[in-house]
């Protein structure tokens, strides 16, 4: 056993000063106060859990969909090394079989996790039952109706990993899918033109959660208010944002935490090209082009993120958004929409000991997966 003492440790949603002890990859206990019993002494550093990314393409270069064993270790790597201990890797609109490969090679990967790499708690499928409207960077050519069939395809190839399947609930057929998927993971709508009345039938359906709240869907208007409005006004409905600065403008990102009090899940929405320079990246066959942070389409339409989850934790913590709600936001609630919160998203008894060792201000000192260090 390990007992790691003299920190502020992030607890239930606040700092209390105190330490932990970890016996075999987990934590067994958490305590208050300060000590000088053996063990590593954190000098008045502060200790959060490891983070929880529910929405991620890609990094490095590699990407989830090409259903590449040696890219989706290389991706759970640099997760691991930025503080991002958990996440749901993220497919893009492809057809059946490419989906499945990549499905199967995401659960062969979580069933023997190599050491140092961040753990998959599941898979978030994105697409293709989207509206063309709405498509934002997903490919138009693999874009097709609710099909449960396809579905459950995946599901089986998924060994029951699949966790968030993303819908457009005003496609024919939708309403009858939610219902059906909703017994077996979490619906969320997403690249949808759906109204207010379209998005609270699905939500009466079975949906619960929305897929990066703002982008690819209509916006608040006072006459038309949309399914943001429609989530926001349902308990049990969480929704994704993306804290990159780019996606979402700093004055919206706190507006969306007040829309959706304790119920935001931070995402990054990283594709390949995360994690490395400028230049062009290829994504589904089609060039991404990066510069600085943003990256987009060859017309102009901006794509997924080039940020990890860590660094959005930063960006909305600078951007106003109350520390504490921010670091709830990218642990325990993602893991809530896992159906992991007993075991990732917490510094609690029971749960994996992943944790990040940082500054007052978030300032990474050190990662923690299972224990054991790796940055």
């Amino acid at each position: 056993m390990m007992r790691y003492a003299n920190a502020h440790v992030f607890r239930n949603g606040r700092f209390v000063f105190g330490g932990f002890s970890v016996e075999n990859g987990l934590f067994a206990d958490v305590f208050s106060g300060e000590t000088d019993a053996d063990g590593v002494d954190l000098g008045g550093a502060y200790a959060i859990p490891g983070l929880v990314d529910i929405h991620t393409h890609g990094n490095s270069g590699a990407d989830f969909s090409d259903g590449d064993p040696a890219g989706l270790e290389k991706m759970a790597r640099y997760l691991a090394k930025n503080g991002v201990t958990s996440f749901a890797p993220t497919s893009l609109t492809l057809p059946l079989e490419p989906l499945k490969k990549a499905f199967r090679t995401a659960k062969t990967f979580a069933d023997g996790r190599p050491s140092g790499c961040a753990r998959i708690m599941g898979i978030n499928m994105e697409g293709p039952f989207f509206s063309e409207k709405k498509k934002g960077a997903q490919n138009p050519a693999f874009l097709r109706a609710p099909d449960l069939a396809f579905f459950n395809e995946l599901y089986e190839a998924a060994g029951g990993l699949l966790r968030i399947v993303d819908i457009a609930p005003e496609l024919p057929g939708a309403m009858e899918f939610i219902r059906a998927a909703s017994e077996t993971c979490v619906v969320s709508l997403a690249h949808t033109d759906a109204d207010y009345d379209t998005a609270r039938q699905a939500f009466d359906a079975g949906a619960r959660h929305m897929t990066h709240l703002f982008n690819a869907m209509p916006g608040l208007h006072h006459r038309a208010p949309g399914p943001v409005a429609a989530g926001s006004e349902r308990e049990d409905v969480f929704a994704e944002l993306i804290c990159d600065g780019l996606h979402v403008h700093p004055a919206m990102l706190r507006l969306a935490f007040r829309l959706f009090p304790g119920r935001i899940c931070m995402i990054s929405d990283a594709l390949n090209c995360c994690g490395m320079p400028e230049g062009t990246y290829t994504i589904d066959g089609r060039e991404t082009y990066v510069k600085g942070r943003l990256a987009t389409l060859a017309d102009g339409t901006i794509a997924g993120s080039a940020s990890n989850l860590y660094d959005c934790l930063l960006t909305a913590v600078n951007s106003g958004v109350p520390k504490e709600e921010a670091i709830l936001s990218a642990t325990a609630n993602p893991a809530r929409e896992l159906g992991a919160a007993d075991k990732i998203g917490a510094i609690a008894p029971g749960c994996f000991a992943d944790f990040v060792v940082c500054d007052e201000d978030l300032t990474r000192r050190a990662v923690y997966v299972g224990g054991v260090k790796t940055a």
